[in-house]
């Protein structure tokens, strides 16, 4: 099994404007930047990195996304982990982001 970095950080729960409406969690700029600088080797097309996301004890596989926009990854937040979690739009969540 490959080590993983830990990265922990509190940030709210937004939603997107587009017609989709995703929800995200935006990752602070000196962990995007960090990831970015050290491990920007990882990332699959369009600036996606796989990742593990723990919020509030709930562990799944996903990915985090660079926003050239607002230069930061963004962690996507699924429907199923905000209904389990309790989650509402403008929460504020403490996040675990292992990559």
């Amino acid at each position: 099994m490959q080590a993983k970095i830990n990265y922990k950080f509190s940030a709210k729960l937004w939603k997107d404007a587009s017609s989709g409406g995703w929800f995200f969690v935006s990752l602070p700029k000196d962990i995007s930047k960090e990831i970015r600088e050290h491990l920007k080797w990882q990332e699959e097309g369009w600036g996606r990195m796989k990742a593990v996301a723990i919020i509030n004890n709930l562990e799944w596989n996903t990915a985090i996304w660079f926003d050239t926009k607002s230069n930061t990854y963004l962690l996507p937040v699924k429907a199923e982990i905000r209904k389990k979690a309790y989650l509402q739009l403008d929460d504020i969540i403490h996040v675990n982001v292992l990559i």
